[in-house]
């Protein structure tokens, strides 16, 4: 098995300055992937949750398997924890964000109000792995762009205050790592969708466990994007596909160059509308 491990020293410091913020937090806003739910999990960020209201954010679900995003949210729906899927890059279901957010807060408004609070502020703070969305989210939130966005991981450094029209404060936090994954499957789809530096990982590695996982889900989908018939792809093994498709794309014998270019599609939802962790 392919061994893919990134936690560069910002991320470390990231997490530590988060958890010396955790006082001031009232709701803490934990953003996936929605193609791959359960790895985009950061184990970190749900021990520095503890017994504060939790609202989960499946994000990019307009290029997640609808079937798959509405299982997830479903087991993730439990006692304390807020679920919804997001598609924030076109700004769709934001008013729900901040109803569900003053929803987890409610207690705490209550509280604010009873002191004699007339415009309760409720402080979150935006949590999650790299390049899932954050940044996006919390432009959509303040509405402007207060934060760069990026479609790599890595492009928000430092944590920030920021405030909204809905008296609610953001905690913005760089993408957080964990240090070691256990499953390395893990490394394999959070480099697959851009959580981790092209320049660590090798391309073709990561393209043949997706071809693999295409062909067991999405076999119709792979068909289309190989432009041959399941039945051509289902009687050759993974390597042979990958050197078959790096050939009818024009790259000849180039497979690490149509392995990223395979990747780079399958970010941008142009493979087809995929979830890679399976329920």
């Amino acid at each position: 098995m392919v061994n893919i491990q990134w936690y560069p020293g910002h991320m470390n410091k990231a997490r530590n300055q988060l958890e010396d913020k955790m006082n001031l937090i009232d709701v803490i806003i934990e953003v996936l992937d929605a193609r791959i739910p359960q790895s985009s999990r950061n184990p970190m960020i749900e021990k520095l949750v503890g017994d504060k209201p939790h609202l989960i954010i499946l994000n990019k679900a307009d290029l997640a398997d609808p079937v798959m995003t509405k299982r997830w949210q479903k087991k993730f729906t439990t006692k304390g924890k807020f679920v919804m899927a997001l598609d924030s890059l076109h700004n769709t279901n934001m008013q729900v964000l901040v109803k569900m957010i003053k929803k987890a807060a409610a207690a705490k408004i209550k509280k604010l109000q009873q002191k004699g609070a007339t415009s309760p502020v409720i402080r979150v703070a935006i949590a999650g792995i790299p390049n899932c969305g954050k940044s996006t989210i919390i432009n959509r939130l303040v509405g402007r762009n207060v934060t760069q966005v990026g479609n790599k991981p890595g492009v928000t450094k430092g944590q920030n205050w920021l405030k909204t029209a809905d008296n609610i404060q953001i905690l913005d936090t760089p993408g957080i790592l964990w240090p070691k994954f256990e499953d390395q499957t893990v490394g394999l789809k959070l480099a697959a969708l851009g959580a981790i530096k092209d320049t660590v990982f090798s391309a073709d590695d990561v393209a043949l466990f997706l071809l693999a996982k295409l062909r067991k889900h999405y076999l119709n989908d792979l068909s289309k994007f190989a432009r041959t018939s399941k039945e051509e792809i289902q009687n050759i093994n993974d390597t042979d596909l990958l050197l078959a498709l790096t050939e009818e794309y024009g790259m000849r014998d180039d497979y690490d160059r149509f392995s990223m270019y395979l990747l780079q599609r399958l970010r941008k939802g142009k493979v087809g509308r995929i979830t890679l962790d399976r329920l």
